[in-house]
């Protein structure tokens, strides 16, 4: 079992980041007001330079990226819709179900490669216009995949299954949770990868470091409809400037430095790969996540964790033998060694 051993390096999500003493310093100076009514100077800054950023007309900032996936599939869909995206796609798995719930949508799963997935795959799961049938509505892109390993989906792919989705007339919607790790990891911009869309979002609360928030971008008749829903759902924040503030200073102070994180994450992949027995799932690591298996080691991940706690270093389980580490602006290379000799002596101890 676990010991209350106080955790001093936390790789289980880039969500673990915390508000620098600059960020804390913006987000107490911040200028405020009420949000729900356009009057809070901060929100509205920040709604701006992101539809900007995001190469869109308008903007809207949630508390959340699954509030973010929501609003948006609520927005484009109607109930008996169906929604076509990677069956590795967080929608699925981390967000309860709410397409169901709020859109009374359905969703039509891609088995494919670290969740990236071709135009010629949208074509095939396009459903016939039939009665009895669910109407085929939005194609969903998550950027980057988080169970697809953190892989970036690349501009030519992004181009092609927009096109084949448009000759079908479909709407187009990105999960943005990570694509400022995808814009840093390839040089593509966040506005070359949001254009073929019809509503992306970017996220403030994992490796830019805020203690809350998404943009949510789109046309202005797309915005003026998710602000429906945002109401719908409870959103209205009043003096939001405070977290507004934070996600300014983030896009200021927090998106170059992402290349770090990925220098650590294949930092820790390499040292682990030469572990007899631990298989990096998948093998590539492109940005902040690493997952790995260790099914031939013998120990489970719940075991592995467990020693990993009582030296203070906290990972993500997926799986009896699986187990996901992410990098953030919190750990730095020294911590990423660390974790790695602490692992390598854990195994081959075992």
């Amino acid at each position: 079992m676990p010991t209350s051993t106080a955790v001093r390096i936390d790789l289980i999500s880039d969500t673990s980041t915390r508000p620098t003493p600059g960020m804390r310093r913006v987000m107490a100076e911040a200028e405020v007001g009420d949000e729900q009514r356009g009057e809070d100077p901060t929100v509205n800054r920040l709604c701006e330079r992101a539809a900007e950023l995001m190469g869109q007309e308008a903007a809207l900032f949630v508390p959340s990226g699954t509030m973010c996936n929501q609003i948006a599939i609520a927005t484009h869909c109607r109930p008996g819709d169906e929604i076509i995206t990677a069956e590795a796609s967080h929608i699925i798995a981390s967000e309860g179900a709410g397409a169901a719930v709020f859109a009374g949508s359905v969703i039509r799963e891609i088995s494919c490669r670290r969740g990236i997935f071709s135009a010629e795959d949208v074509s095939a799961a396009v459903r016939p216009r039939k009665p009895k049938s669910p109407r085929s509505r939005l194609v969903e892109v998550e950027q980057t995949n988080n169970r697809g390993g953190g892989s970036v989906w690349p501009l030519e792919a992004i181009r092609s299954v927009t096109e084949a989705a448009r000759a079908h007339g479909l709407a187009l919607h990105l999960d943005g949770a990570r694509l400022m790790n995808a814009a840093v990891a390839s040089g593509v911009s966040a506005r070359d990868f949001a254009a073929p869309f019809d509503s992306v979002w970017l996220d403030l609360s994992k490796g830019l470091g805020c203690p809350i928030g998404g943009v949510l971008a789109g046309s202005a008749e797309f915005i003026e409809q998710a602000w429906t829903w945002k109401h719908r759902f409870g959103g209205a924040m009043r003096q939001a400037g405070i977290i507004a503030a934070a996600g300014l200073y983030a896009l200021d102070h927090h998106v170059d430095r992402l290349a770090e994180d990925h220098a650590n994450a294949r930092l820790f992949a390499d040292r682990i790969s030469e572990v007899p027995g631990i298989v990096l799932d998948p093998p590539e690591v492109e940005t902040n996540l690493v997952f790995f298996n260790l099914e031939q080691t013998g120990p489970s991940a719940n075991e592995i964790s467990d020693r990993l706690l009582e030296k203070g270093i906290r990972i993500g389980i997926e799986g009896e033998f699986r187990i996901r580490l992410v990098t953030h602006l919190d750990v730095d290379r020294k911590d990423i060694e660390e974790t790695a000799e602490v692992l390598t002596n854990i195994i081959t101890h075992a």
